[in-house]
């Protein structure tokens, strides 16, 4: 049988836990967001970094050795309030904004890649190629503007005499 009430008893002081929690979210989404906007695939960063944290927390991993419940929830509760103190934050202030959180990157402008950006999202002209066609686009020089936008994903604009293909979605099985 369980023991409920060291179950519910505090293991790690709670400014411990506060601090732990704020510390790791914080340091992830700054790590996370120099690492580029690629890696976080469809999901938006700080929905990667909550989904992280939260079963990281949940484990007992970011509260030391502690088994707690009620240590557990502490973290994650200060996990949550962290990351919609960064939404506020940046919602309210640009500049901070401008850090936080991932802005589109021009991929193509009129037909032409953008190298500097392809580099430094370790994109290669394949891969972006291989997107396009995924919007039923076989030349890039009919790309008006491409995007890598913050979710990962790229949206397309083509010529401005053209309409793009809605993106082309793999079959399921």
């Amino acid at each position: 049988m369980p023991d409920l009430s060291a179950m519910f008893t505090l293991e790690t002081p709670v400014l411990e836990l506060i601090i732990r929690g704020a510390v790791i979210f914080l340091s992830l989404l700054l790590l996370m967001r120099v690492t580029g906007q690629r890696e976080s695939g469809g999901l938006g960063l700080t929905d990667v970094l909550l989904v992280v944290l939260i079963a990281e927390a949940t484990a007992g991993g970011l509260v030391g050795d502690s088994h707690s419940v009620t240590d557990g929830l502490i973290v994650v509760t200060t996990i949550l309030i962290c990351s919609v103190a960064v939404d506020a934050a940046a919602y309210r202030f640009p500049r901070f904004s401008a850090v936080v959180k991932a802005r589109p990157k021009t991929l193509i402008e009129d037909g032409r890649f953008d190298r500097a950006v392809m580099r430094r999202e370790f994109m290669t002209p394949e891969e972006v190629r291989s997107q396009l066609r995924l919007h039923g686009i076989q030349d890039p020089a009919r790309v008006h503007l491409a995007y890598l936008e913050p979710n990962g994903m790229i949206s397309v604009l083509t010529s401005k005499n053209e309409e793009s293909e809605p993106p082309q979605h793999p079959p399921t099985h």
